[in-house]
Formats: structure tokens, sequence, C-alpha cells
């Protein structure tokens, strides 16, 4: 029983009616144009979807996958998005939004977003830290050994804090001074888990990508074991493609 259609993206072009393409519940996926705009979709056999692993990759395997075929440019809708017919995308997106989405089209046109998400030990740096710090360390090693007065306490523990933001400040610009001349756009997300210091996305164009990719890894060798970085070089451009 279809309870309506499941849409995953739009893109400013035509494309082939139907795909190669497996959308949610193994349906095939469509296309079609509404009102100028390329619609991607496919039966929705639910009226909601869970925010599952599966459902969540599925979803952006279907983006992906027709930005392989060529249609790279291409807004991608929020996850979940279920409508009965659509005079409601007509209603609701094309008609009252048609000048910001071509706006957001001429943006994305010929550019891709990539990511760059930067994690490190707390305690590894705080042990390098020490080390490059001989009086920081014998201050430290000093609250093991003896008792100290909360205002002792506070200023070693606020010296260590600062001693660790610089270490992190120094990594930071160094992506930011390798990375973002490459970039039309940057945004610096914050910080998914405790040992994330850096989550930063980028929009650039398609054939910069293998320049960005080598500068990713002389960083990465420059600082040898100190972080690991994650680095996601195709992803549909959730981040540059905001209409609201």
């Amino acid at each position: 029983m279809d309870c309506g259609l499941y849409l995953y993206g739009i893109f400013p072009d035509s494309m082939p009616e139907q795909l190669a393409l497996e959308g949610m519940d193994k349906q095939p996926v469509y296309s079609t144009i509404i009102e100028g705009f390329t619609f991607l979709y496919s039966s929705a056999k639910q009226e909601k979807y869970l925010a599952s692993r599966r459902n969540l990759i599925c979803h952006e395997r279907v983006l992906e996958q027709a930005m392989n075929e060529g249609f790279r440019t291409l807004l991608p809708l929020r996850f979940g998005m279920v409508i009965k017919t659509w005079e409601t995308v007509i209603e609701q997106l094309t008609r009252p939004h048609q000048d910001k989405l071509k706006d957001l089209f001429a943006k994305l046109a010929g550019r891709r977003e990539v990511s760059v998400k930067v994690l490190w030990d707390s305690k590894s740096e705080l042990q390098a830290l020490l080390s490059a710090n001989k009086d920081l360390k014998q201050k430290r090693d000093a609250m093991e050994g003896k008792t100290m007065s909360m205002e002792e306490v506070i200023d070693i523990g606020q010296m260590i804090e600062n001693g660790l933001l610089l270490r992190k400040q120094e990594v930071i610009q160094a992506f930011r001074d390798e990375l973002n001349s490459l970039a039309k756009e940057v945004v610096e997300n914050d910080p998914m888990t405790e040992e994330m210091i850096y989550n930063a996305a980028y929009l650039i164009s398609w054939d910069a990508e293998a320049e960005f990719s080598d500068r990713v890894e002389a960083i990465d060798q420059k600082f040898g074991d100190r972080f690991r970085i994650r680095y996601n070089n195709f992803t549909a451009p959730y981040t540059f493609a905001q209409l609201f």
C-alpha cells in the first residue's frame, strides 16, 4: 500500500524518468519535473520513516548515485519527507521559493561539498604539553604529593587548559591556512564528540578536489600521529543548500 511519495532531492536539469536506483523500502526511483525543477522520488510505503542508520544511508546513497551518474548539481531534501500529492510541493516550495531555489542552484553549479573532521587523544596531548613545559609538569605533579589551596589548583588547571587550547588552535589554523583558499565557502560546525577538535565543510570546485585531498594528506603527514582525520570527499551538499 502506497502512503504517498518519498522525496530525495531537487535537480535543475531534466533526468531519465526512471533511474537504475533503489530507494526507500527497495522501491524504484523516478524523476519528474515540477514547475521547471526535477524531483527525485519513489513510492512511500510508510507515512513516517524512522531515522535509522539503514534509512539514512539509503537516502544519502540515492543522492550520491545520482550525482555519480552525472547529475552533480542538486539540492538535497531533508530525510523523511513524504508528500501525498505534488500540489503540496507546488504550494509550499516551488512557487513561494522559486527565486531562492534558482539562486541556490547557481551557487552550487560546478561545485561539490567535502568535509574534514579532526579528532585527537586529549590524554596524549596533555602528556605532550607537560613534556614540552617542565615548569607546568612540576606544578602538576606537585598536586599529587601535597595538599594545595583551591587557588593553586585553579591556577594550574587554567594553565593546562590554556596550553591545550593553544595546541588545538595550532592544528585548526593549519587546516584553515591550507584549505580555506580552495573553497568558495567554509562552514565550521560544532565538534560532535569530546575528542573532535575541528569539524568543517567546504564548498569547492569539482576539479579542485584532487588538490584539496593532497593538502589534507600533507597536513596529516606534517603532524604525524597527533590526530586522526576523517575526510569525506563526496557528499550531497547539505551544508550549503539551506533553503530556510
